[in-house]
C-alpha cells in the first residue's frame, strides 16, 4: 500500500517502538545512557511513501510464528490448498499441510508456538518485520501494511526450533529450499553458531573461524544458502535473487559467527538508542548492517531484580523501554513483550527490505538480489562518528552484584557495518533499477508458465488476457497471474490489460526439445 503522507497508525504500543521513530526524548534514558534523535531505522520517512505490498513474502526460519495472533493473523503468508498439518499434500508440493509454512524440527505442517519451551522468539521477530498496522491493536510491524486489506508483506513460518528440539542439517536445508521453491525472497535468520572469539569462561563454545572452515564443517548448509540467494525470485519480477539476513550473535565477541559472517549473507549487528554498539552485540568486519537491538544493560537500573524484560498480555499496561517491543507468546497465549538482541537489530532489516521491495513493485522497478543489497548499504547511515570514548553498561544487571562494565568505543569502529535506513532507501529506489516489463513466453506443448501480471502493469481490481490463436497456445488470468499453456508448435501473441491501466502484447514461442539440446 501506498502513502501519500505520514501514517502514524493507531496501534496503541507504537510510542513504545523508538526503533522505528526515535524523537530523542524516553523515560527510560540514564545519566550515563542517554537517547538520541534518529537512532532507529527511518520508518517516520519511508511510511510516507509505502508500507507494504502482500506479494512481498518474507520467510522466518525461527522458532514457530503464532500465526493466528491477532496482530499477525492478516499479514501471514497461506497456502490456500492445504490445511494446517493435515495428512495430505493437497498442492502437491511434497509438504503435506504446510498452510502457513512447515515445521522442519518436527516434519510436518503443524506450526507450534504452544509448548513450554517455546519462547515467543519467532513471533517476536515476525512482529518487527510485519505486525499489522493500523488496526487498534497492539503494536506496529515496519511493513505491516495500512490497516486495508492485503497491504502488507507476508510472513512464513519455517520452524526449525520446537519443543526444545533444533531440526537436522538436512532439514535445515529442506527449509531453506522451501522457502525459495514457494515464492519467499527474503530468508530471515536470528540464530547461528557462536563466533569464534567468544569467551570459554562465559560459557559459550567458539565457533568456526572462517569461511572455508565454517564451509568444510556445514557443506549441506552452505549449498542450502546459496540455493536460496541463486533461485528465490524471478527474472520478470521485483527481485532475481534472495536475500539473507542473518543475527552477528550475542557473545560481546569482536567477530560475527557463523553463517552471518558468509559473504553471500548479509550480517546484522545491534545498537541502542544513542547509535552507540548494544553491549552484547558481535562486530566485526564481516558486520555489513546494524539496527536498533535494544540494551537493557545499558538502560538498566542496577541491581534491580524487578528490572526485566516483563512479557505483557493485550490487556497490561506498557511503559517504553531501552529493548525492542513486539508481538509475543505468552503461555501459549497471543501477547505483546521487550526482548534484546542481534537476534531483534536483524528483523529490521529484514523488515526495511521487505518495505523497500514493496515500493520497487508499485513503482514496477526490478532488482537482482546484489544490485538490491547495494542499495541498503548505500542508502545506510554512517555509525563510525559515534565509536569514539566510551560506553558504561552493567553485566549481569539484575543481581546485586551487577557489573559496571567499560566499552573502548573506538574498538568497534569500521566493525558495525552501517545503520539501515527505510527512509533513504525508498527514496533512491526510483532512480535505480529498471522497469519490469511483460516477459515474452518460450514453452514445449502442454507445458504452463505464468507471469505476475501486477508486476508488469501495476496493480488493478482485475486483469484480463488474449490469445491471438488458441490453437498454439492457450491464456489466462487467475487474480493477478498470467497462465500460458503451449497448445502446438509455433509462434502467437497474446495482449494483457490491466482494469483501468496498463497493457502490453507479449509473444509466445511453441517447440517441442529437440534432443535435449536446446531450441530450434
Amino acid at each position: 500500500a501506498t502513502k501519500a503522507a505520514a501514517n502514524p497508525f493507531n496501534d496503541p504500543y507504537l510510542f513504545c517502538q523508538w526503533h522505528y521513530i526515535n524523537s530523542g526524548s524516553a523515560p527510560f534514558e540514564r545519566d550515563w545512557a542517554p537517547v538520541l534523535a534518529g537512532s532507529d531505522v527511518g520508518c517516520d520517512e519511508a511510511w510516507k511513501l509505502c508500507t507494504g505490498d502482500p506479494s512481498i513474502i518474507v520467510a522466518v526460519m525461527d522458532e514457530g510464528v503464532m500465526y493466528n495472533h491477532p496482530d499477525l493473523a492478516a499479514n501471514m503468508w497461506v497456502n490456500e490448498a492445504e490445511v494446517m498439518g493435515s495428512d495430505s499434500d493437497m498442492d502437491g508440493n511434497g509438504y503435506k499441510g504446510d498452510r502457513y509454512g512447515y515445521n522442519f524440527a518436527t516434519d510436518n505442517g503443524l506450526i507450534n508456538t504452544s509448548t513450554i519451551y517455546d519462547s515467543g522468539h519467532g513471533t517476536h521477530v515476525a512482529g518487527t518485520i510485519a505486525a499489522v498496522n493500523n488496526n487498534g491493536k497492539g503494536v506496529s510491524g515496519i511493513a505491516g501494511g495500512d490497516g486495508t486489506p492485503d497491504s502488507g508483506v507476508k510472513i512464513m513460518s519455517l520452524q526449525i526450533f520446537d519443543d526444545g528440539y533444533n531440526c537436522s542439517l538436512a532439514n535445515e536445508a529442506r527449509a531453506m529450499k522451501y522457502a525459495a521453491d514457494n515464492g519467499a525472497v527474503i530468508l530471515q535468520c536470528s540464530w547461528g553458531y557462536n563466533s569464534s572469539l567468544s569467551n570459554i569462561l562465559s560459557g559459550f563454545t567458539p565457533g568456526p573461524a572462517s569461511e572455508d572452515e565454517w564451509a568444510n564443517m556445514y557443506p549441506l548448509e552452505k549449498e542450502a544458502i546459496d540455493y536460496f540467494i541463486h533461485n528465490a525470485g524471478s527474472p520478470n519480477g521485483v527481485i532475481d535473487g534472495g536475500l539473507i539476513f542473518f543475527a552477528s550473535g550475542n557473545e560481546y565477541s569482536a567477530m560475527s559467527a557463523f553463517p552471518a559472517a558468509y559473504s553471500g549473507c548479509v550480517s546484522v549487528s545491534a545498537i541502542a538508542a544513542d547509535y552507540t554498539p548494544a553491549s552484547y552485540c558481535n562486530y566485526g568486519s564481516e558486520v555489513e548492517l546494524s539496527a536498533p537491538g535494544g540494551d537493557i544493560e545499558y538502560y538498566c537500573t542496577p541491581g534491580s531484580e524487578d528490572d526485566t524484560l516483563e512479557d505483557l498480555s493485550p490487556s497490561g499496561v506498557l511503559t517504553p523501554q531501552g529493548s525492542i517491543l513486539s508481538t509475543m507468546v505468552l503461555k501459549g497465549k497471543a501477547g505483546y513483550g521487550y526482548f534484546d538482541g542481534t537476534s531483534m537489530a536483524c528483523p529490521h532489516v529484514s523488515g526495511v527490505a521487505a518495505l523497500g521491495l514493496s515500493y520497487a513493485k508499485s513503482l514496477r522497478k526490478h532488482f537482482t538480489a546484489d544490485e538490491f543489497k547495494a542499495l541498503m548499504m548505500k542508502t545506510s547511515r554512517e555509525l563510525d562518528p559515534y565509536m569514539s570514548g566510551d560506553k558504561l553498561y552493567y553485566f549481569n544487571h539484575t543481581a546485586a552484584g551487577a557489573s559496571p562494565t567499560r566499552m573502548d568505543l573506538g574498538h568497534y569502529k569500521g566493525k558495525m557495518g552501517r545503520l539501515v535506513d527505510a527512509g533513504a532507501l525508498l527514496a533512491a529506489i526510483g532512480g535505480e533499477g529498471v522497469e519490469i516489463r511483460m516477459p515474452n513466453f518460450y514453452l514445449a506443448p502442454m507445458q504452463t508458465e505464468k507471469a505476475d501480471l501486477s508486476a508488469a502493469l501495476g496493480k488493478a481490481s482485475s486483469y484480463s488476457a488474449e490469445s491471438e490463436d488458441q490453437s498454439i497456445a492457450l491464456v489466462k488470468v487467475s487474480g493477478n497471474m498470467l497462465m500460458v499453456t503451449g497448445i502446438a508448435e509455433g509462434i502467437t501473441y497474446a495482449k494483457v490489460k490491466a482494469a483501468g491501466g496498463g497493457e502490453a502484447r507479449v509473444s509466445i514461442t511453441v517447440r517441442k526439445n529437440s534432443s535435449s539440446n536446446g531450441w530450434l
